[in-house]
């Protein structure tokens, strides 16, 4: 899952960014209105943890602006306003929920799981390939009748591969969706985690389902006899 938090405060988007980091999340950080929805236009997010006090423009605008240009992705907005006037304008330029600052970890947590969990409704609650298995609600992955262990990374490779199954996924387009900064990704780092979960899904099977496109990326399904 990847996170757009958009905070001004550096030491606030730090403590959040790495609590979300640790709960397997992918969060990209923006300290300005005009740095998060250029962010949000250039990338694919599950959710937009947006501060309504931002220097410039504001979270209203931002939230407006986003709505405006077709985004549909879950808005939780931070915010010291508490009134009933505060939360009928936010909710009016699209923002989905509220939380009032100051506010418990744990309750941000909950908050951002529920809106993803509303947001999936319309999704196959689990995907499903060949006899993988991958349950978002609940993260838990089988092939076959066995239980899969992942790491948090092999496990975001692996969702990403299976929401896209059939198609190849660039390595640009999954390490973006999988690393805090892609730009730090190094083309080995990437195959490790690849090798280390095609291991764990493959092995022993009968029929192998992650396979290298050669100088692309991945795909994920029945092996295809036009692939080398």
């Amino acid at each position: 899952m990847r996170v757009l938090l958009i905070e001004d405060d550096r030491k606030a988007a730090r403590l959040l960014a790495k609590g979300l980091q640790e709960e397997g999340f992918v969060v990209d950080v923006a300290p300005t209105g005009e740095d998060g929805e250029e962010k949000a236009a250039v990338n694919e997010y599950d959710l937009i943890v947006l501060d309504w006090l931002l220097p410039g423009k504001d979270g209203l605008a931002v939230c407006r602006a986003l709505r405006a240009c077709g985004s549909s992705t879950p808005i939780l907005m931070l915010t010291a306003r508490d009134s009933v006037a505060d939360r009928v304008s936010g909710l009016s330029t699209g923002a989905d929920d509220f939380l009032t600052k100051p506010f418990a970890f744990a309750e941000l947590l909950a908050r951002i799981r529920a809106l993803l969990r509303r947001s999936r409704v319309a999704q196959p609650p689990v995907l499903r390939v060949a006899d993988l298995a991958l349950d978002p609600a609940t993260r838990r992955v089988t092939r076959g009748d066995g239980p899969v262990t992942l790491t948090p990374r092999e496990y975001a490779i692996l969702e990403v591969l299976m929401r896209n199954a059939g198609e190849v996924v660039s390595r640009t387009r999954l390490a973006e969706r999988v690393w805090d900064d892609a730009s730090d990704v190094l083309d080995n780092l990437l195959d490790v985690h690849v090798s280390h979960l095609r291991t764990k899904i493959d092995h022993g099977a009968s029929v192998p389902l992650i396979h290298t496109i050669r100088s692309v990326g991945y795909r994920l399904g029945p092996p295809d006899s036009a692939e080398p």
